[in-house]
Parts: C-alpha cells; sequence; structure tokens
C-alpha cells in the first residue's frame, strides 16, 4: 500500500510517530550505548574530573539534548504539527539545561572540596544558591515558551508579588546573609570545633550548606543548626585555642582552712629537702629574717610578730614550681596558682595553666596526672583537702582515731624533672 493512498490525517499520525520513535531510539541508544561506552573510557583514564562527571551524571544528562534535537529538526517532517513540536522542544529543553548546569556545579563543588582552601571558605551555599537560580530561571523560561511570552514581561508582573516572595524565602534570604558573614569573616570552617549549648551542639563542623551548618558532637551524635539562627545566638569557636597552641587548665580544689598555719620547726625542715623548693626557701628565709632584724621585731614573744611562711603558701608556691618543671606546661602562657574567695567548703586554690598538647585525651592525661601529684603532695605540707564526709570518715571518728598527717612519710618524688609525673 502506497502513502500517497493514506489520508492526510493517517499520514501526519504516522510522520509524527516516526519522528517520536526516532527520537525515542536516539536517546536509547545515547543512554545505553555511548554513555556507557563513555564511562568505561572515564574508569580507565588516569584523572579524576571524568570520574566526577560520572559519578554525578552530567553524561547522563547531556544524553537528553539528543533526543530533544532529533525532536526539533524532526519538526519539519510533520508541517501541521511543527510549531508545537517546536514549542514542546523549547519547553523541556530548560530543565534539561538547568541538569546538566547544575550537576556540573556539583562536579566543581567536588573539586574545590579537594583544595586545602575549601575549609577556610567552603562555598557549598553559594553553589545552592546557583542551584535554586539556575532552577528558577528554567522555570521562567519553560513558562514563557509556554506562553510565547518574553521573560521580561514575567518578571515585571512578579514585583507585584514581591512581598509574598520574601515571607515565603525568607529563611533562604537569611541563610544566604548569614552564610556571607560567616565565609566573610571567617568565623566558622569545615572542621572547627564549636560550642552552641542552646542547640545542644558541642563538637565538629563536619558540612556548612545555604540552609544548615551540621555539627557532630564528641558523642557522635549530628545536629543540624540553621545558618541564620547560628549568627543570631552566640557560640564559641575552640580555633583560636588550637591555633595558639596551648589548651588551659583552670581548675581549683578546695583547701581546709582550719589546716593553715605558720611553717616552722620540723615542717620546715622537712620541705627544705625538697628540690623544687629548696632555692625558695633559702632565698625567702633569709629575706624574712632581714627585714625582722631590721625592724628590730621580736619574733620570739608572738609567732604573730613580724613576716613569717605558711604551709598554704609554701605549698601554692610548690605547685608553681612543679607546673614549670612540667614538659608538657607552656611557659609562654599564664602560669600562676592563686587563692579564690573562701567558700562555706573550704579554700579555693586554683590552678591556671596551659597544656601543649591541645588534643583531647592528651591533655586530659595532664590535667589528671598534675591534680593526682597534687592531691598526694598536699599532706606534706600539712594541708588537708575539703571534701564530705564519707562513711570512712564516721567510722574513723567511731573508733578514735583520726586521719592525721603522714610526717615521718618521705614526700614521692616532688620533682617532676626526674621523671613523669605521678598520679
Amino acid at each position: 500500500m502506497k502513502l500517497q493512498g493514506l489520508p492526510p490525517e493517517a499520514l501526519i499520525l504516522l510522520r509524527l510517530a516516526l519522528v517520536v520513535l526516532s527520537s525515542a531510539l536516539s536517546y536509547w541508544l545515547t543512554r545505553h550505548l555511548l554513555v556507557r561506552f563513555i564511562h568505561r573510557l572515564a574508569e580507565r583514564s588516569r584523572t579524576d574530573v571524568d570520574d566526577l562527571l560520572v559519578k554525578y551524571g552530567v553524561f547522563s544528562a547531556l544524553a537528553y539534548l539528543v533526543p530533544l534535537s532529533v525532536l526539533y529538526y524532526g519538526a519539519g517532517f510533520v508541517p501541521p504539527l511543527a510549531g508545537f513540536l517546536t514549542k514542546l522542544v523549547e519547553i523541556l529543553l530548560a530543565p534539561a539545561v538547568a541538569l546538566i548546569i547544575t550537576r556540573s556545579l556539583s562536579v566543581i563543588l567536588e573539586l574545590y572540596h579537594r583544595l586545602p582552601l575549601a575549609r577556610r571558605h567552603p562555598i557549598r551555599g553559594y553553589i545552592q544558591i546557583l542551584k535554586f537560580l539556575v532552577w528558577i530561571s528554567a522555570g521562567i523560561v519553560a513558562v514563557c515558551a509556554l506562553l510565547n511570552r518574553s521573560p521580561w514581561v514575567l518578571l515585571s508582573g512578579l514585583g507585584a508579588l514581591s512581598a509574598v516572595l520574601l515571607l515565603i524565602f525568607r529563611n533562604t534570604l537569611l541563610s544566604f546573609v548569614a552564610s556571607i558573614q560567616i565565609i566573610g569573616q571567617d568565623l566558622i570552617r569545615i572542621g572547627d570545633w564549636i560550642e552552641a549549648p542552646q542547640f545542644g551542639a558541642d563538637g565538629e563542623v563536619i558540612e556548612m550548606t545555604l540552609y544548615n551548618v551540621l555539627v557532630q558532637n564528641w558523642d557522635k551524635t549530628i545536629v543540624s543548626i540553621p545558618t541564620y539562627r547560628l549568627m543570631e545566638e552566640s557560640f564559641k569557636n575552640w580555633r583560636g585555642m588550637e591555633r595558639a597552641g596551648g589548651r588551659r587548665i583552670k581548675r581549683h580544689i578546695l583547701v581546709d582552712q582550719t589546716s593553715v598555719r605558720f611553717l616552722e620547726g620540723e615542717l620546715l625542715e622537712r620541705l627544705r629537702r625538697v628540690h623544687l623548693l629548696r632555692d625558695y626557701l633559702e632565698n625567702k628565709l633569709r629575706e624574712i629574717e632581714e627585714y625582722n632584724r631590721r625592724l628590730g621585731i621580736d619574733t620570739a614573744a608572738s609567732p604573730l610578730n613580724g613576716r613569717r611562711l605558711t604551709n598554704l603558701g609554701t605549698f601554692r608556691i610548690y605547685i608553681e614550681e612543679y607546673l614549670k618543671a612540667h614538659p608538657l606546661i607552656r611557659k609562654d602562657m599564664t602560669l600562676m596558682v592563686r587563692q579564690l574567695q573562701p567558700t562555706p567548703e573550704g579554700l579555693p586554690l586554683e590552678v591556671y595553666c596551659f597544656v601543649a598538647d591541645t588534643r583531647w585525651v592528651p591533655y586530659e592525661k595532664v590535667q589528671a596526672d598534675i591534680f593526682d601529684h597534687i592531691l598526694a603532695a598536699a599532706p606534706e605540707f600539712e594541708v588537708r583537702i575539703f571534701q564530705k564526709p564519707t562513711g570512712f570518715d564516721l567510722k574513723e571518728a567511731l573508733s578514735g582515731g583520726s586521719p592525721g598527717f603522714r610526717k615521718d612519710s618521705a614526700a614521692a618524688d616532688p620533682d617532676p624533672r626526674s621523671g613523669p609525673p605521678r598520679g
């Protein structure tokens, strides 16, 4: 049967079917033969860029252009429907191009993350904004192609809806502005340790997007914080501590104030044999003796006459010297042992210094070793550490005993230079 004998309507439908089938066949051949062949070539190549193009499906997105091209050029074979097919191609071309662009942006973001600069200046938020604008533009172009209107006409009409659009995209706009502030002022980087108690965040920043900041807490939970809320509220960034190379110890012990007394007699002689205190005591005793003699003070008449050393003050100096001799304590940063305001539980004696290793586990070990030594050394100065009574204390009281001090015991290695700190 000859085609010329067919009715015009049937001939148009036949040509339309041939164009549509050609378009579908071209897509199948491109997707299942050409794209797969390109993927195999990418696997064998030495570069990583083509692997990323395969990973994010850029070649698969490009395959949509082939059937659209066949449909566009095949519209000439169906004159009555040429306008409709051309318009259909124009409408479908906008999302296809948008898909190619957004997937290519994902490849660019992946390549950027491999640069050292990415930790300091993340651009994921900007890429998300670009993707959003690309899809918005594609939608506008598709609608304008459908209505046969210029995009500027549609955009001018959207001006009246600006208030509604601002309300709908309020969080997006706020997050975009907050992302610019965070990146521009270098407030947060990937890998920073931040602390935001109001959001339950205390851990490392693992991702920064346009809408949120993901923080992995130290208990391995993940907290998502809206970017604009992070700028509205306060947060603490520990990057300065890591950059300075010193992590602060700021902890105190409570001293029983009734154990504070003047340093004299057998206790003074015993402490003179402590290596870290030898020079201090010699110089201080000489200074006090000269002061009292110059002013004619009779120190034998009353212990309150003149200047005297105390066991707590000497204990404080000993802790300072111990910290100065410690190999893991920064000597170029603030180092002091101070008294705080007395409390009903005792007199706080605070250690304030910086550990050279900022990592969490080594830092905690150094801190524990230091306070182990301080607690063990306190009885050698006849300084009692305050704690609430325990069952052992009640048992000792009922039996008529008392804890007392081990005056006859030898000090346990008061010099940290002779060995590692002991707990």
